[in-house]
């Protein structure tokens, strides 16, 4: 993905400080946490989208730069409200706001990204934006929801996985290459071909993210982190599906009572692994992505269009 960056250099550079600036507030402890949260962003992944979503179809302008604020702001709210949910410590690396500042500030603060967001997309008169990255937010929040419930019953076959993903992953990386799109062309069933395009990719995203947990020779040592959570993924779903009744029973035992206890874990892991489960996941990983890559063929070649493939192939290929 190296060279997507310098692709849409200018590009980034603008939208970084109409990021900055619309994070800016009256508050010295909310401008240091701001500081702090710029700092240690992640690959800035789903503005990229927007900006080359924009640039496939024509030039970006300022309501592209919006768009990539407005989704990173949603993005960033969302994940300083997972790490209180989560009681994580740290994020990408880092210490996260919820270590530092603890849960009452950091739900301020999503709750401060959330409506700089909003009043960005209102302010500017972007309704149909701020009505796609609103529903976004909504699936987000419903698939978060949706896998509490099914982990807590361990009730998740093969549908109710894709939704839950399709939902808390996909849906905001989908946004963000239908609000592109929209943001350079005002062409609303264009915009509509980019946002399944998004949708495929986040799929593939989330599958790839999933197989760390198992491992493999191209994803590193198992984690089992998602085993320990109780999170039932696609490659433990497929296994369960194809058991007998007395391993079934025996691996979802494990996740529901031995879920911290690493031998048993790795029984599970190695279960999966002998099975086949992480091929089974590793081919519907790869079908979403060649989607992807079949629908960017439909628009013209040219520099952008190499861009958003090699996006398209990093959400795969990635090694963490």
């Amino acid at each position: 993905m190296k060279a997507v960056p310098d692709i849409i250099k200018a590009e980034l550079g603008i939208f970084e400080e109409v990021f900055k600036g619309s994070v800016r507030s009256q508050v010295p402890l909310l401008d240091r946490i701001m500081g702090y949260v710029v700092r240690t962003r992640g690959k800035q992944m789903r503005p990229m989208f927007v900006i080359l979503s924009a640039r496939l179809f024509g030039e970006a302008g300022e309501a592209t730069y919006r768009a990539a604020s407005l989704v990173e702001l949603l993005h960033t709210a969302t994940l300083v409200h997972d790490d209180v949910v989560d009681g994580s410590p740290e994020r990408r690396g880092f210490f996260s706001v919820f270590a530092l500042w603890k849960s009452k500030v950091s739900v301020l603060v999503g709750d401060y990204l959330l409506a700089k967001g909003l009043l960005l997309a209102l302010d500017n008169g972007d309704f149909e934006v701020l009505r796609i990255m609103s529903r976004a937010v909504k699936e987000m929040s419903e698939g978060e929801l949706l896998q509490m419930e099914r982990s807590r019953f361990l009730d998740m076959d093969e549908a109710s996985y894709f939704t839950i993903i399709r939902s808390k992953t996909a849906s905001l990386l989908a946004a963000a290459c239908a609000a592109g799109a929209l943001s350079s062309t005002g062409d609303a069933a264009l915009a509509e071909r980019m946002r399944e395009l998004g949708e495929w990719v986040g799929m593939a995203f989330q599958i790839r993210d999933d197989l760390f947990d198992y491992g493999s020779e191209d994803v590193g040592k198992p984690t089992g982190n998602d085993i320990r959570e109780k999170k039932l993924t696609l490659p433990l779903i497929y296994t369960l599906s194809q058991a007998s009744s007395s391993t079934r029973r025996e691996l979802l035992g494990i996740v529901r009572h031995a879920n911290r206890d690493r031998s048993k874990v790795d029984r599970v892991i190695r279960e999966v692994q002998r099975s086949g489960g992480i091929d089974y996941a590793r081919s519907v990983m790869t079908s979403y992505h060649d989607r992807a890559l079949e629908r960017l063929q439909e628009f013209p070649d040219t520099p952008y269009r190499s861009a958003l493939e090699e996006l398209v192939r990093y959400s795969t290929d990635r090694r963490k």
